[in-house]
């Protein structure tokens, strides 16, 4: 899919004005669920981006000029990332750190590409981001096919003998994920015994629960986030069952074990290697800690898409994306993430997925 280069009269008026009102600003933003049940995904990413703005304007800025900041709250709708958007659209938006849903992520991708925006997703997982966006389209984060198969594989060497079930939320990002771990596991010779979807915000899994318990489930996969997963846990427990519980990247928030309390103990999940254990890293994660943010999940990696975008234009002595995108397809980036590169659909080139496990309230690496 290319790039759509022509603009409709009424955003190229609005660009002109943006750029005779603020010429010494360049205006880039974040966006993802600053509300709802996954805001604090959307905290993580806004605490990565203002952080990642503030070094980089006391650096210099970018081509010598400021950086400002939007924030934009898509709540991981589809319907409202569009809107959102196109909001930053006619505020002048040159590259967007969003969003986090994939299902967010991928409709919001048309309009960047339609008006020529470069977007690096800090977060969204799903394959079809980057196999069927546009070639302004990148992420920081690894994909699900990838996760998927770590964790397919991972079910099949240590719970092979077990009963496992697979259950997803209906979303791109949590059927995405479901799907590409249960494709894993049976490329080993193993399959699940219960396949299931439930439906993402409600309260009671009770009828779920009982279902598993019925089936003997030993090992239950879910493909969804951390609100659904935590109280699945909690009622499986409720119920008396010790099954394991196993997931993905969205469980990466404190907020999980706020849910679950002492029945997510032993919970595992795949995550991309935690950037606060890397060494050069430790200076900005101490500057975070001293302002009482912890710097989990997603608070590093979208820090690190606003690297990569102020030293793609500065490479490339532009924001206009012809000349990034130059940059962003051949060099090599220095981030809080590590150094990092990008492949010819916008794929990061960086080591993939891990397993952790939470332990009294913390997720670490599995020993």
């Amino acid at each position: 899919m290319k790039r759509i280069k022509t603009l409709s009269a009424g955003v190229l008026a609005l660009g002109i004005l943006g750029a005779s009102a603020s010429q010494a600003d360049i205006v880039i933003a974040t966006a993802g669920p600053m509300t709802g049940q996954y805001a604090s995904f959307g905290a993580q990413m806004k605490a990565g981006a203002e952080q990642a703005v503030a070094d980089i304007n006391a650096a210099g800025g970018v081509l010598g000029q400021k950086l400002v900041l939007e924030i934009g709250d898509d709540a991981c709708d589809p319907k409202q990332a569009v809107a959102v958007a196109n909001q930053m659209i006619n505020k002048g938006v040159v590259f967007m750190a969003g969003h986090f849903c994939s299902g967010s992520s991928i409709p919001a991708s048309s309009v960047y590409e339609e008006e020529g925006i470069l977007q690096i997703s800090p977060a969204s997982t799903n394959p079809k981001l980057t196999d069927e966006g546009g070639d302004n389209v990148f992420r920081v984060c690894g994909r699900d096919d990838q996760q998927g198969q770590v964790a397919g594989e991972y079910l099949a060497s240590v719970f092979g003998d077990k009963n496992i079930a697979i259950i997803h939320d209906k979303t791109a990002y949590g059927k995405g994920l479901a799907d590409e771990t249960r494709k894993a596991l049976k490329a080993t010779g193993k399959s699940e015994k219960l396949y299931e979807a439930y439906t993402a915000g409600e309260k009671d899994y009770s009828a779920l629960v009982s279902k598993l318990k019925k089936n003997a489930i030993d090992v239950l996969y879910v493909g969804g986030y951390h609100t659904e997963a935590g109280l699945i846990v909690r009622q499986m427990r409720e119920q008396g069952m010790k099954t394991v519980l196993v997931s993905g990247d969205a469980l990466v928030t404190d907020e999980y074990w706020s849910i679950t309390g002492a029945a997510g103990e032993g919970t595992l999940m795949t995550f991309s290697p935690d950037p606060r254990k890397n060494p050069d890293a430790a200076p900005l994660v101490k500057k975070f800690r001293d302002k009482n943010i912890e710097p989990e999940g997603y608070v590093l990696y979208t820090y690190g898409a606003v690297q990569v975008f102020a030293q793609a234009a500065e490479a490339a002595g532009s924001t206009d994306l012809d000349k990034v995108l130059a940059k962003m397809n051949s060099m090599q980036f220095k981030t809080v993430l590590g150094e990092v590169g990008f492949d010819k659909k916008g794929d990061v080139t960086a080591p993939g997925y891990v397993f952790y496990q939470w332990k009294e309230g913390k997720y670490d690496y599995v020993k």
